[in-house]
């Protein structure tokens, strides 16, 4: 398991390096007006956009208590401008993510959890929600919600592959996959496609060591999961690497057809390459209008 600050400095130490991304998010910060009300453009800003059941996290005051006097629930009105500016995460937590073919190579999970919660810090600076899929954390502003955010993602998944968790994602609002992506990709298509009909735009962000592209094995070779499920032998592994090369561009295919299919975006990072590039990408990628 990471340790949470430890995952927590890495991914302040890549916001920081970004000068250029880090004026662009004071700049939006410039547009917002900070505090209980978030963000709030001319014209927007208060335009009533649905009724959602109360959750955990919303306080007493923000309940319609009108609307939630004609059912057996309370009910809080959605702004147009609290959906606009929620961004939820899904970081792969599989085994599968902390392969790493070198000791001087960072695991796959780490670029991923550290990436993500870099986004979401310069996302937090510029005014918006950040949160997690599912329930465990829904999207909120402020520091205390990134220090969250790093402990849940320091947790790991004990299956080789985890699946895509699409609860929690508002309507007309923002979300980010991070995960190899090498694992079955119905679960995938099945999250997106759900996300698609709620509205939800965002980013998809392949992370993948450099031994997985390149296929350097030859002669006799065993491949092991990380958890060890999984098990294969050969006396000619070079005897696979044009096939396995040509499934892989196929998948690196099929995701980026099923991004621009649902309105998402696709990239592909490696885990020996600087990450700055993946988190500008991604941030301006969170820029898109939705």
């Amino acid at each position: 398991m990471s340790d949470p600050v430890v995952l927590r400095a890495r991914a302040e130490a890549s916001a920081s390096a970004l000068p250029p991304l880090l004026a662009a998010a004071e700049h939006l910060a410039s547009t917002v007006i900070l505090g209980d009300h978030g963000r709030r453009r001319a014209g927007t800003g208060d335009t009533f956009w649905q009724y959602r059941p109360a959750q955990s996290h919303d306080s007493a005051r923000s309940i319609d208590w009108r609307r939630s006097a004609r059912s057996d629930g309370a009910f809080v009105q959605d702004k147009e401008w609290q959906i606009a500016q929620s961004v939820v995460f899904w970081v792969d937590q599989g085994a599968s993510m902390r392969f790493s073919s070198a000791p001087a190579i960072a695991q796959k999970s780490t670029v991923a959890r550290t990436l993500a919660l870099a986004c979401a810090i310069l996302l937090t600076r510029g005014g918006e929600r950040v949160g997690l899929t599912g329930a465990a954390l829904p999207p909120r502003r402020g520091t205390a919600q990134i220090a969250q955010m790093a402990a849940l993602l320091s947790q790991d998944d004990p299956s080789d592959y985890a699946m895509p968790e699409a609860r929690g994602m508002v309507p007309h609002s923002r979300a980010v996959f991070v995960s190899d992506f090498l694992s079955d990709l119905a679960p995938i298509e099945a999250a997106l496609t759900r996300a698609a009909d709620r509205g939800v735009r965002g980013a998809l962000v392949q992370i993948l060591d450099p031994q997985e592209e390149a296929f350097p094995f030859d002669g006799r070779t065993v491949f092991e999961s990380m958890t060890g499920g999984l098990r294969h032998e050969t006396l000619k592994a070079g005897d696979l690497r044009d096939r396995y090369l040509d499934r892989l561009a196929e998948r690196k295919d099929r995701l980026n057809a099923l991004a621009r299919t649902t309105g998402w975006q696709f990239t592909t990072q490696h885990t020996d390459a600087p990450a700055t590039q993946a988190l500008l990408w991604l941030y301006a990628a969170m820029e898109q209008p939705v």
